[in-house]
């Protein structure tokens, strides 16, 4: 038996599960861990091996067209066309190569970027506290928990303070669950009860803990579940539209080669040579580059948002990201600096008052969750109050529910629950209040000007917390019931001045089709205060209560026109997104608390911060290195160019690409002969494909960064469509020129098509790059001289030695006349049915390329 099993984390004693594990209270050395890494594997629920290097480059050789070729080489060998054969080979072999070169470089390089941001967990190794890979964990390490922490393997409590553990992923229940290191009195079968572990998939939402590791990746009781809600993010925009070209593209494949079968077995030519070249049509007319060619664009386009502070943890995620029309976050940290400062701490009669200063620091210091900037505050204000005399004794941890957070602390002989928070929701917790060290009655009279006190202070753009507290007695547990007929004390204020450049930035976002829309639990005064300095419309602004009112329709309506929700818990945010992306936008969500995981997950793309809690930052696909709306607009940018890239080999592929074999396939009804020998198609293929290996250094027109842009296969089909059987009409015209002319026959006709066609499907790039004018938009220089070069090896090859095994002659001079002009002709036809396509593309569907 393992030891994660059941049997020895539900009925053990602590002792006899350190022994069972050979661990102690100081944890394991760092050479048993090693051992036991390799005996239970990594700490990862996924099962997912990394593959070799070898491995992924023979993998490639399990493409069905390579597989074809290759019995193709075979079948050519034994029937003595050996020249044929190891052209080929030589082919597939060097295609494969530079496939897996390309791919496996930009593949590392994205993964040295993730490990910057890989989740980690704090273990006792050689009695040294130790931040390490959660991968690395093992079975019988000791481990710390504190708030915001994920659990990162199921584990048994050793020691615990005020721990709350939020257990939703197990259970469905949205509180979070008190954990004790106890041993079980009473034994149970539902492990989502054990009040003296913690598992996988859970987190930390208030107190400390130290536990062992029982059980780690799939041994884990939660590792299937784990597994489909971790290893797999959802279905992205890009994946779905990757699964459409596709689709679009074996669909034409699979007509193309059957016609040519039909008509090699209808026409009397010869088996071999009908099969090859039905092959080599499906090769050429398949772009086998794509997966590099994204591979390579995206992982360029990680590294250049790498160097703007974003961090990419899924690459498909990028294009999502390029794509955000709407984002939602929080005003803290986004509009605001952060730098949150304790303005002042007042009486309710607005006079400075230390004994507010005294509970609201004795709340913060005491409080075992997440410290919040508020917190931070009024802890940085030293000297100010002597705290000495009291100590903890329990905690009511922070909900969005109540939306306060209470503490009971001894001093002489006195127990007092000290409670912070909303000052609605103190003030609805109490009866009475104190005034120059009286207590008083608190009636309807004195509500109002304490709601009217701390309403005026919110309209001056302070945020505001309210302290109250009562003397208890000693329980065992205290409960959200023991916060009741409560003293309110006083107020504190606290000042988060805007960030200098976020309302140049919003604006900019704007420009970009970027609109912010802010979800805050702050209230509507202080909101609207922050939204008006920095120029976000605020006319109205959706308060919680008024969500609870509405439908989805009438939120979805709602969310159209509205920018501002404040008072809003982790539900209703979660909500806001989900109208937001039935209304078909592309929702961005940036939080880096505890309560942002839901809507991250809710949102298109989850945006998290580097300093953010462990559950926020698994639970997003973006990480920025620094809380910045100018870092997350560079990043959007970036984004947008490296779809723009993608887009631009699709369209090459299905436009020109297409029209040529298109051609071909036309060709061998009317020819005697095949019209280019199934070894030329692939190295014109081949060739072509080289040209495009240098697309991720493009540069991306200004305006196609503008405005974000989604998947459509109406656009590309339209290139197939329209700009393809231009080409087929050049070709056609190439045909009768070689033919009649020329005079060609089956050697000099394969030289001349095999010139005009890699020079026309690899010139036209220069049009199709770019939805404006071709002379204005300047491609970058690698991608010019790839095209350019690759153009000159295709017309020098007939003049090298290569020419007579590949089945090329040279060409007369008169022939390259007709080339040149045919070509220039071309690329203008092209040009002017692009604009138009453009133009009507982008009306309809209010984006473009």
């Amino acid at each position: 038996m393992r030891p994660g099993t059941k049997a020895a984390t539900n009925t053990l004693p602590l002792k006899s599960l350190l022994e069972r594990l050979q661990s102690n209270k100081q944890g394991l050395t760092g050479d048993e861990a090693l051992k036991r890494r390799s005996q239970y594997g990594p700490n990862d629920t996924s099962g997912v091996k990394r593959s070799s290097g070898i491995a992924q480059f023979f993998r490639l050789f399990l493409n069905p067209l390579v597989a074809i070729l290759i019995l193709a080489c075979i079948v050519s060998v034994v029937l003595g066309d050996r020249v044929n054969a190891g052209i080929i080979l030589c082919i597939v072999l060097l295609s494969s190569i530079l496939n897996f070169v390309q791919t496996y470089r930009s593949q590392s390089a994205v993964e040295k970027l993730r490990a910057g941001v890989a989740p980690t967990a704090t273990a006792l190794r050689d009695g040294q506290w130790l931040e390490i890979s959660r991968r690395d964990l093992v079975p019988g390490d000791i481990i710390r928990l504190i708030a915001g922490d994920m659990v990162p393997a199921d584990a048994r409590l050793v020691e615990a303070t005020d721990l709350h553990v939020q257990q939703a992923a197990l259970t469905g229940e949205s509180l979070p669950v008190e954990k004790s290191a106890d041993d079980l009195v009473v034994p149970t079968e539902n492990f989502a009860e054990l009040h003296n572990c913690a598992f996988l998939g859970t987190s930390v939402v208030s107190g400390t803990a130290t536990a062992i590791i029982t059980a780690t990746g799939k041994d884990t009781e939660f590792g299937d579940i784990a597994e489909r809600l971790a290893s797999r993010p959802p279905v992205t925009e890009f994946e779905r539209g990757m699964y459409g070209f596709s689709r679009l593209i074996v669909q034409t494949v699979f007509f193309l080669v059957l016609f040519i079968i039909l008509v090699g077995v209808f026409g009397n030519h010869r088996t071999l040579e009908t099969v090859l070249f039905a092959v080599a049509l499906a090769v050429g007319l398949t772009p086998e580059f794509l997966p590099m060619i994204t591979t390579v664009t995206l992982g360029q386009g990680a590294l250049r948002m790498a160097k703007q502070k974003v961090i990419v943890k899924h690459l498909e995620s990028i294009q999502n990201f390029g794509s955000i029309d709407v984002l939602c976050s929080d005003k803290t940290g986004t509009l605001t600096s952060g730098e949150t400062r304790l303005e002042a701490y007042l009486d309710l009669s607005g006079q400075d008052s230390v004994r507010v200063l005294l509970f609201g620091y004795l709340n913060s210091r005491y409080q075992s969750g997440i410290k919040s900037p508020l917190d931070s505050a009024i802890l940085q204000r030293p000297g100010v109050v002597d705290v000495d005399g009291y100590s903890k004794v329990g905690e009511i941890p922070f909900d969005f529910e109540r939306r306060c957070l209470s503490v009971v602390v001894k001093h002489g002989d006195e127990l007092l629950l000290i409670t912070k928070g909303a000052p609605e929701s103190v003030l609805s917790l109490s009866s009475t209040y104190e005034m120059n060290g009286e207590m008083k009655p608190l009636d309807d009279e004195k509500r109002a000007q304490i709601v009217k006190m701390y309403q005026e202070l919110s309209a001056q753009g302070y945020r505001v917390l309210a302290a109250a507290y009562r003397v208890v007695t000693q329980e065992a547990n205290y409960r959200k019931t023991s916060e009741q007929s409560m003293a309110i004390l006083g107020f504190l204020t606290f000042a988060d001045p805007p960030k200098a450049d976020v309302e140049q930035v919003l604006r900019a976002l704007r420009k970009d089709g970027v609109n912010v829309k802010i979800l805050t639990g702050d209230n509507e005064l202080v909101t609207r205060h922050v939204c008006e300095k920095v120029g976000l419309e605020s006319r109205r602004i959706v308060l919680g209560t008024e969500m609870d009112q509405m439908s989805d329709a009438a939120l979805a309506h709602v969310v159209e026109h509205v920018n501002i929700f404040a008072r809003v818990a982790p539900a209703q945010k979660s909500r806001i997104i989900m109208a937001l992306k039935s209304r078909k936008h592309v929702v961005g969500y940036l939080g880096d608390g505890i309560n942002d995981a839901p809507s991250l997950h809710a949102a298109d793309v989850g945006i998290s911060v580097a300093t953010g809690v462990d559950v926020a930052k698994d639970s997003a696909s973006i990480i920025l290195l620094e809380q910045s709306l100018q870092v997350l607009h560079s990043g959007i940018l970036e984004g947008r160019k490296a779809f723009g890239n993608v887009m631009k080999y699709l369209l090459m592929g299905t436009s020109s690409n297409f029209g040529n074999m298109f051609s071909m396939a036309g060709a061998y009804v009317f020819l005697p002969f095949l019209p280019m020998l199934p070894s030329q198609i692939l190295l014109n293929n081949f060739l072509y494909d080289l040209s495009q290996i240098t697309i991720p250094t493009d540069n991306v027109d200004a305006s196609f960064t503008r405005k974000p842009h989604h998947w459509d296969i109406g656009l590309i089909r339209k290139y197939m469509v329209f700009i393809g059987p231009i080409s087929s009409i050049f070709d056609f015209l190439t045909f009768f020129i070689l033919l009649r002319t020329f005079h060609a026959g089956e050697v000099l006709f394969h030289t001349g098509w095999f010139v005009e066609s890699l020079a026309t499907q690899t010139l036209v790039l220069f049009i199709i790059r770019t939805a404006g004018n071709p002379l204005r938009s300047r491609p970058s220089r690698l991608l010019t001289v790839t095209t350019l070069l690759m153009v000159a090896v295709g017309v020098l090859l007939p003049y090298t030695p290569l020419a007579r095994p590949l089945g090329f002659t040279p060409l007369p001079g008169t022939y390259f006349a007709f080339l040149i002009a045919m070509t220039v002709v071309y690329l203008l036809l092209v040009e002017a049915v692009k604009r138009p396509l453009v133009r009507r593309y982008a009306g309809g569907h209010g984006r473009g390329f």
